[in-house]
């Protein structure tokens, strides 16, 4: 990462204290950056002075037997995954990439997805990012670095600090290091696949879905485009022996929404690595995109009230999240 000449970066949660200490003394405002990636999410922070964390890096912990991970705040996202491929494991939540949102470039950090509690589509069965963090260090607004949490899951006494930090954009402190439950990569996954349902049919057959006994770790709807009819997808994974059964199943309890093809497990990785990036789902790049958390069973509602503003949408979590594109100018992109 290329730093600005207003941009600190310590190399120490030593150097960060100092520096908070010395906006305080000044009572100036301090915008807190990882790698920068996120920046467009959320309100823009007016700040006389930026913090980076992009050189606090590297995994600090990392027992594979205790499914625990551990490491600095500016350690790009990729390293920690890649170390835990390594030994057959992952980030069970599915760490969110803004980058195709926002235009960014860079690493994508861990202090960054603690910040915005960055979860992609298999929240809907293990959890956020904040549900899988057990332990943060941070540096206080006092310039005091504290711990919560620890590297076991009952550890939390009195506030749960570990949680509060997940999402709150540097807010509550500077997160300078990190500490995840993990979990075994699953051996195979497939997709169902319906197509041409409407909104309303869609996320009909994704709660149908989620309300099975099949485990499904991913259900998104992808509305039509281009004269291309919409796609109704709900992932399975575990042992590829069992599948089969599960998929047939599913299938079978879905009928009445429409036969599904199933995809093979490389197909499948590809599709989710792009609804976990919404962006690739909602067009031009110069359009206002919203993220809205509504009642599933509302989700489809919604669109329909805003009509034509929507130029484009995209619905996870079985209804539960719609990303939204509505044109950049006039009041629909005024909150871009």
């Amino acid at each position: 990462m290329t730093l600005a000449a207003d941009v600190t970066a310590p190399f120490d949660e030593a150097g960060i204290e100092t520096v908070i200490r010395e906006q305080v003394e000044t009572r100036a405002p301090l915008a807190i950056w990882g790698a920068g990636t996120r920046a467009g999410l959320g309100r823009p922070v007016e700040a006389a002075a930026a913090l980076s964390t992009a050189r606090l890096t590297g995994v600090t912990l990392f027992e594979p037997s205790e499914l625990v991970i551990a490491a600095k705040a500016g350690t790009p996202i990729a390293e920690v995954e890649a170390e835990l491929a390594r030994a057959g494991q992952r980030l069970a939540f599915e760490p969110f990439d803004h980058r195709p949102l926002y235009g960014t470039a860079g690493e994508p950090t861990i202090g960054g997805l603690v910040a915005t509690n960055a979860s992609g589509p298999r929240r809907v069965q293990t959890g956020a990012a904040r549900d899988a963090l057990i332990g943060v260090r941070l540096v206080t607004g006092r310039g005091e670095t504290i711990r919560a949490g620890g590297r076991v899951m009952k550890n939390v006494t009195g506030y749960d600090i570990t949680k509060l930090a997940a999402g709150s954009h540097g807010t509550l402190g500077v997160v300078t290091e990190a500490t995840f439950k993990t979990l075994p990569i699953a051996e195979s996954e497939t997709t169902l696949v319906i197509q041409g349902l409407d909104d309303a049919h869609g996320v009909a057959a994704l709660c149908a879905g989620m309300g099975s006994p099949f485990e499904v770790s991913g259900a998104a709807h992808l509305p039509g485009a281009g004269g291309a009819p919409s796609r109704t997808l709900l992932r399975l994974e575990n042992f590829a022996n069992q599948l089969r059964y599960r998929a047939n199943e599913l299938a079978d309890r879905l009928l009445s929404f429409g036969a599904a093809d199933r995809l093979a497990p490389d197909d499948s990785r590809a599709l989710w690595r792009s609804v976990a990036q919404a962006a690739p789902h909602l067009g031009s790049p110069d359009r206002a995109v919203w993220r809205v958390s509504v009642a599933p069973t509302r989700a489809p509602g919604l669109i329909a009230l805003l009509g034509d503003l929507a130029l484009a949408h995209v619905y996870d979590w079985s209804g539960g999240l719609i990303w939204i594109a509505t044109p950049a100018e006039g009041d629909a992109g005024a909150g871009r």
